[in-house]
């Protein structure tokens, strides 16, 4: 019976018993408790937190698909308004063009009008200088007034 181990093994179940009696274990199980009822809590509170974030996960990839839709309707408008500018833009030039080329032409025509009356106009003095002369050289007198008078008149209306 006089083992140390064995003496000291009852004073320490000597020693557990006094602190039992005394309610030393009821605090270290409360505070036991209340780290498990705190942990419990922070558990709680991080699973909401998570289902918070993937909610907000999930609106923010919404708005991303939204704006990438949007961003694309977008692409689409200003695309085909680039096509509507571009097939206006065409025509207008087109006919822009067609009206200076009719402009174009009727100045040319006009010209050689001008040029076709210049040349008749020349043609004319020209004939009526020269029947003058001619006239004037073989017909004498106020009869040779008489008929260079009237040719030249003659003549004149006829090339103008």
């Amino acid at each position: 019976m006089g083992s140390d181990t064995f003496w000291v093994a009852v004073a320490f179940i000597i020693f557990i018993g006094i602190l039992a009696k005394y309610g030393a274990f009821s605090g270290i199980t409360a505070k036991l408790d209340a780290r498990g009822e705190r942990i419990r809590q922070e558990l709680e509170e991080a699973r909401k937190l998570k289902e918070e974030a993937q909610k907000l996960v999930a609106e923010y990839k919404r708005r991303q698909r939204e704006a990438e839709a949007e961003a694309e309707a977008i692409i689409t408008t200003a695309k085909a308004e680039a096509e509507r500018l571009a097939s206006e833009s065409k025509a207008k030039l087109e006919d822009m063009i067609a009206r200076r080329t009719k402009m174009a032409e009727q100045k040319i025509a006009q010209a050689e009008a001008q040029a076709l009356a210049d040349v008749k106009a020349a043609a004319a003095d020209a004939a009526v200088k020269a029947s003058e002369a001619l006239l004037a050289a073989q017909v004498v007198g106020d009869t040779a007034d008489r008929v260079l008078s009237s040719a030249v008149a003659e003549v004149k209306s006829k090339l103008n």
